[in-house]
């Protein structure tokens, strides 16, 4: 199966590079290309691609309200969008990722990373190490308080363990880590995380860390 890839950014000398990149492996093609964050969505629209390469600052319409539109358009939501940004705790990052983001890259990763990226968010999954994923924690912690009580209806829809599983998320636990932590098999922990993705109607694991501050259910001291 072809991954289909569209390319935003402003830098056009940018744009050509990551098409020779990614067109140069077997079983990627880049159908698109948008200098702006209207273009891209223009783009999406038309060409239906599986991975979004997205800048954060463009003109006309910056990456974070043009991944919230892809996002959330019928026509485009299963796109995965990842966002390419000049550092890794730009101050735009984490609200892309609410936006539906599934993960983020630095612009001077490496060829090999780069391509690793797409494979991992084409395949539904996001792009957030347990680093990153502490990262992000604290950047959004920094922030005024916008969680709700930890009664939330969302909360509701969990069982115990799940919400112990959610929460191990939250505090930036692997996949391995969450297995060896509640004495769990790998396969098993992979159902309990579907289950809270399908469960609390999210993208993936980056809007379950979101999810569970926003709730209550993980607080910046917790």
């Amino acid at each position: 199966m072809t991954v289909r890839v569209v390319v935003a950014d402003d830098h056009a000398l940018l744009r050509e590079s990551f098409r020779l990149l990614i067109e140069s492996v077997p079983g990627f093609e880049v159908v698109g290309e948008a200098a702006g964050g209207r273009e891209a969505i223009t783009v999406c629209r038309r060409e239906r691609p599986d991975v979004v390469l997205m800048d954060v600052r463009m003109p006309d319409l910056d990456g974070i309200e043009a991944t919230r539109r892809i996002c959330a358009a019928p026509d485009t939501r299963a796109a995965r969008v990842l966002i390419l940004t000049t550092f890794d705790l730009d101050e735009y990052v984490f609200g892309a990722l609410r936006a539906g983001a599934s993960g983020f890259l630095v612009k001077d990763t490496s060829a090999a990373d780069l391509l690793a990226a797409i494979r991992v968010v084409a395949a539904g999954e996001a792009l957030l190490a347990p680093t990153v994923t502490r990262r992000l924690i604290a950047a959004f912690t920094a922030g005024p308080p916008q969680r709700t009580p930890c009664g939330s209806p969302l909360l509701d829809r969990l069982t115990e363990r799940e919400r112990e599983v959610l929460t191990l998320i939250a505090r930036g636990r692997s996949n391995a880590e969450l297995a060896a932590e509640l004495s769990l098999s790998p396969g098993t922990v992979k159902t309990y995380v579907g289950r809270l993705l399908s469960k609390l109607d999210a993208r993936d694991r980056a809007q379950l860390v979101i999810l569970a501050y926003e709730t209550g259910l993980v607080s910046p001291q917790g």
